[in-house]
């Protein structure tokens, strides 16, 4: 069975070398040719990844035509890119196909989940099914082979567990799952939440406060995810509860960081100006507040979010406005 995998930054450069530790037939293909050279000749990734030594059988190109004869293809790129990789990858394949998405965000137009925007993308000739490898997971833990665990979500069963045995191994254990609603909001709201819980570190406080941020986020992200058809359990899992400690409590976290500069500075506009890297959390804050707004779902975290990114809130002024609203039972 060949792998492609799309995109030689962190996540795909971490889970291609989980096939290659397994000795299946994997490449990675990706635009940066400094990063492909450093994968190829001195068996490293050393943009993103400093000190490791990777796989010596690990092998990338920049030839995207490595995807005509592939039976399962990784997409491991930003969410706002997944529609036109995926209109590209079905121009060239030659046989339908297992997509394995591991974005955790919306559509910026549609607001559509990342499944489905690939369904829409890619005709039923190129696509055999979608599965989702998400969960509490950091590149930088995984390309050094801590011990780590996720989800293969799917609608399909078989090929979940095609996806589960193909990437399961001595320290990457993969689960299956079946609420692919559930578990693609849990993981695409987390990244909101985690823009809050770095903006409490950066403004200064501890554990209590990062304590009641996560709890109240996960009330939020289970109110929001069952309006929109998930179910309550899935939350409980690693796409919900677990994805959402890991990424409030990490500072390998682009979210939490990006939190913590906002929250350092006391505003948004500064970091918005000078951001350079991919940070989910801020796109998905804009969609997930207006959906909630439209569908009157009860999310003060996420709309105080969007108060400090999209209207120069002080985000030290938005922690108090949360502590000073109407008592309430649990």
């Amino acid at each position: 069975m060949k792998t492609v995998v799309i995109g030689s930054g962190s996540w795909g450069s971490a889970l291609a070398q989980v096939l290659a530790d397994k000795q299946e037939d994997v490449i990675i293909y990706g635009m940066d040719q400094e990063e492909i050279q450093d994968i190829n000749q001195h068996h490293r990734n050393q943009k993103y990844f400093s000190d490791v030594i990777l796989n010596e059988t690990l092998k990338a190109t920049t030839d995207i035509n490595v995807v005509k004869d592939a039976d399962v293809i990784v997409l491991s790129v930003p969410s706002i890119a997944i529609e036109s990789v995926c209109k590209q990858i079905a121009a060239l394949v030659e046989k339908q196909v297992i997509i394995v998405n591991t974005a955790k965000g919306f559509h910026p137009v549609t607001n559509g989940r990342m499944s489905d925007v690939i369904r829409t993308a890619m005709p039923k000739q190129s696509l055999r099914s979608v599965v989702s490898l998400i969960g509490p997971s950091h590149a930088e833990e995984v390309v050094v082979r801590m011990l780590t665990t996720i989800c293969a979500v799917s609608l399909d069963e078989h090929d979940a567990e095609t996806v589960q045995r193909l990437f399961s191994n001595d320290y990457l254990r993969v689960y299956r799952g079946s609420d692919e609603i559930g578990s693609e909001i849990g993981v695409a709201v987390k990244n909101a939440i985690a823009l809050a819980s770095g903006m409490l570190a950066g403004l200064g406080y501890g554990d209590n406060t990062r304590a009641a941020l996560i709890t109240r986020g996960l009330a939020e992200m289970i109110r929001f995810g069952m309006t929109m058809g998930g179910k309550a359990e899935t939350f409980m899992g690693l796409t919900g509860i677990g994805d959402l400690i890991v990424t409030c409590t990490s500072h390998h976290s682009r979210n939490f960081q990006a939190g913590y500069t906002i929250g350092k500075e006391g505003n948004a506009q500064h970091f918005l100006a000078t951001n350079t890297k991919t940070v989910e959390g801020i796109r998905t804050a804009k969609i997930v507040h207006a959906i909630a707004k439209e569908k009157g779902i009860d999310m003060p975290i996420v709309s105080e979010i969007y108060k400090v990114i999209y209207e120069d809130k002080d985000p030290k002024v938005s922690a108090n406005d949360l502590m000073l609203r109407d008592l309430k039972a649990e």
